[in-house]
C-alpha cells in the first residue's frame, strides 16, 4: 500500500467515522475513565479537591451490604424477567410469522410498550396497580383490597410484571426476524420425513434460530440489570427499601449520600458483573450455535 492509498483512506476514515468516533470518545471512553479515577479518591461532588484514598472504596463496596442485597434482588429480578421475557416474545413472534389475519397489526401492538418511556411506563402502572386494580379487588371481594406494591414481594412481582411488558415486543421483532430466516423447505422436509409440528420447531426452526436467542438473552439480561428508571417511577424501592435495585442504589450512594467515588466503585463492580454474565452467555451461545 502506497502513501497515497494510506492518505485515502485515513481521510475517507476522517470524513465519515471521524465524528461518531470523537463523539463516542467525548461521551464513553472519557467518562468511563474518569470515572474510574474516581473509584480512587473521597470526592462528595462538591468540593474542588479529589483526595485519593487508593482501594478504600472497592473495600468499602465489598462491606456494603445493603449493596449485594440490591444486587441479589437484581439478580432475582433479572433471572425471572429474562426467561419470561423470551418465552412470550418467542410464542409472539411465533403468532405474528403463522399466518394469523392482522398480524402485521399485531406486530405493532406488542412493539409499542417498548416506546414509552421508563419513567412514564412506571407512572402509569404504579396507577394501574393502586387504583385500577385495587378498585376490582375491592369490587370483587366487597371489602378494602391493598396494593401488590404495599409488599415487598408484590413489589417485585409488579417490576418483573412491567419489564415483562416493556421488553416482550422488542425481543418479539428479533425473534421475528430469526423465524422469517429459516426456510420453508426445510420445515417442509422435516414434515415430509415424519417429523410432527412441534418436532419440527424443536429440531429444525429452534436449532436455526440460535443467533436470534443469543442476542436476545444478551439484550434483555443487560438491560434488565442496570434497570434503573421503572425502579424509580413504579416503586421507588419502596416498601422499606425491599425493592432497591443495584442502579438504583449506586445512585443514591453518589448524588443522594455524597458518596462519588464509593458510588462509582460499586457502579463499577456492576458493570464487571453484567459484563461478564453477559459475555459468558454470548460464549456458550455462540459456541452451541457452531456446533448446530
Amino acid at each position: 500500500m502506497n502513501k497515497n492509498t494510506l492518505s485515502y483512506k485515513v481521510k475517507q476514515f476522517l470524513m465519515f467515522a471521524g465524528p461518531a468516533a470523537v463523539l463516542f470518545c467525548a461521551v464513553v471512553i472519557i467518562p468511563f475513565v474518569y470515572g474510574i479515577y474516581l473509584t480512587f479518591t473521597s470526592w462528595d461532588g462538591i468540593s474542588k479537591t479529589k483526595p485519593l484514598v487508593g482501594g478504600a472504596n472497592y473495600a468499602a463496596a465489598f462491606a456494603d451490604t445493603d449493596y449485594w442485597h440490591a444486587l441479589g434482588r437484581t439478580a432475582i429480578y433479572s433471572i425471572f424477567a429474562v426467561i419470561l421475557i423470551n418465552i412470550i416474545a418467542f410464542f409472539l413472534a411465533y403468532l405474528v410469522t403463522s399466518g394469523v389475519k392482522g398480524q402485521n397489526f399485531f406486530r405493532a401492538g406488542f412493539f409499542i410498550p417498548n416506546l414509552i418511556g421508563g419513567i412514564v411506563l412506571g407512572y402509569v402502572w404504579k396507577f394501574v396497580f393502586n387504583r385500577a386494580f385495587v378498585a376490582v379487588a375491592s369490587a370483587i371481594s366487597r371489602g378494602n383490597a391493598s396494593s401488590l406494591l404495599a409488599t415487598s414481594g408484590g413489589a417485585m412481582f409488579c417490576l418483573i410484571l412491567v419489564a415483562v411488558w416493556q421488553y416482550a415486543g422488542y425481543m418479539m421483532l428479533i425473534y421475528v426476524a430469526g423465524f422469517m430466516s429459516v426456510s420453508d423447505a426445510l420445515k417442509e422436509a422435516a414434515l415430509i420425513d415424519g417429523c410432527t409440528p412441534a418436532q419440527a420447531m424443536w429440531n429444525v426452526t429452534i436449532p436455526l434460530m440460535r443467533a436470534s436467542f443469543v442476542q436476545c438473552i444478551f439484550l434483555s439480561i443487560t438491560r434488565c440489570f442496570v434497570v434503573y428508571d421503572v425502579n424509580l417511577s413504579l416503586t421507588n424501592g419502596e416498601p422499606y427499601g425491599s425493592s432497591v435495585m443495584a442502579a438504583m442504589h449506586v445512585y443514591r450512594q453518589a448524588f443522594t449520600y455524597k458518596n462519588y467515588g464509593l458510588g462509582q466503585a460499586e457502579a463499577l463492580i456492576l458493570f464487571v458483573i453484567c459484563a461478564v454474565v453477559g459475555i459468558t452467555q454470548v460464549y456458550i451461545g455462540k459456541k452451541g450455535e457452531v456446533a448446530a
